[in-house]
């Protein structure tokens, strides 16, 4: 009788955990070859390189190549073409009033250190130069000032302190001896930032400041019913605040609860998925509407999935 339960239970386990693998499978693989199809569009499309398409859309796919999914060299090629040469990243061709060059210094070069770390560019000169040039776009306080008028930052546009996380890691891993005083004002500015909001905290957990505890114990408070986060503790959830905050907690996985809110924010980001593999945009202010930030919004939500696997 005994033995009759447990090899139930054990079904039932077995069960629970393939239905959980096909859940995240389809919905990884919905995501992939959306942005299969997006990725080369634009550059082709528009004769330009774009911060959304060629920068956090191209990561997730670098990214989901390393864990297992089939991308195409082809398809990412005019990206990786692209970021390998940071010197030509001042004549891309883009409208000039939607063009924040500093910014697109930080997600190419993010761009080009994912490329690297897949694997899909072995030569590693070219990320020493833009390791160089975005620390040239540094600020005095050690900042990369990104719309400052906003306390958060949105999926295509980061904001300051989203923008100084990326900018820190890409000029940290080019390791050019040269960048040095920028990488320690660049850690002591994140270290001064303080975690009052849900967007803060996620980025203060993938730079591994001072301020993890603080940091945590926001997340545990703000996460809301349906698993998600918003930027503000009264905010509703976001696909992008919801991705950014996974991707701070895959950091910390075997923490006490963590666990559980890495699942339940999961959940959140399934249930928010598209028929077409894509996420809707998040916005600031919510409920506009945007190609870029749809782009940008998806490449989070996949690179999200991607890092929080079991």
């Amino acid at each position: 009788m005994l033995m009759a339960a447990m090899a139930a239970w054990a079904a039932v386990g077995c069960v629970k955990t393939s239905t959980n693998l096909r859940q995240v499978t389809v919905a990884e693989s919905k995501a992939v070859s959306f942005l299969k199809r997006e990725v080369p569009a634009w550059s082709r499309e528009n004769h330009c390189f774009s911060c959304h398409n060629n920068g956090d859309a191209a990561r997730a796919l670098y990214a989901a190549g390393r864990k297992g999914h089939r991308v195409p060299d082809r398809v990412l090629a005019d990206t990786t073409a692209w970021v390998v040469r940071p010197a030509g990243w001042d004549e891309n061709k883009g409208d000039p009033g939607f063009s924040d060059k500093r910014l697109a210094n930080v997600q190419f070069a993010a761009s080009l250190l994912a490329a690297i770390e897949a694997g899909r560019v072995k030569d590693r000169a070219a990320l020493r130069e833009a390791a160089r040039k975005v620390a040239a776009d540094q600020a005095v306080d050690g900042s990369w000032p990104i719309d400052d008028g906003n306390t958060v930052g949105s999926p295509a546009t980061y904001g300051t302190t989203l923008a100084t996380f990326m900018a820190l890691r890409t000029v940290k891993a080019g390791a050019v001896p040269e960048t040095e005083a920028a990488i320690r004002k660049a850690e002591d500015w994140l270290h001064r930032v303080k975690p009052d909001t849900a967007f803060a905290a996620a980025v203060l957990l993938q730079a591994s400041t001072p301020n993890q505890g603080a940091s945590l114990d926001l997340l545990r408070r703000t996460q809301t019913s349906d698993g998600g986060w918003g930027p503000y503790p009264d905010s509703p959830p976001e696909t992008f605040d919801t991705a950014l905050v996974l991707l701070g907690l895959g950091k910390l996985r075997e923490e006490a609860g963590v666990k559980g809110m890495i699942q339940r924010g999961r959940t959140f980001l399934l249930s928010q998925q598209e028929a077409d593999g894509g996420w809707p945009a998040t916005t600031r202010p919510a409920g506009a509407s945007s190609y870029a930030q749809r782009i940008s919004t998806t490449g989070w939500a996949t690179l999200a999935l991607l890092a929080t696997r079991e």
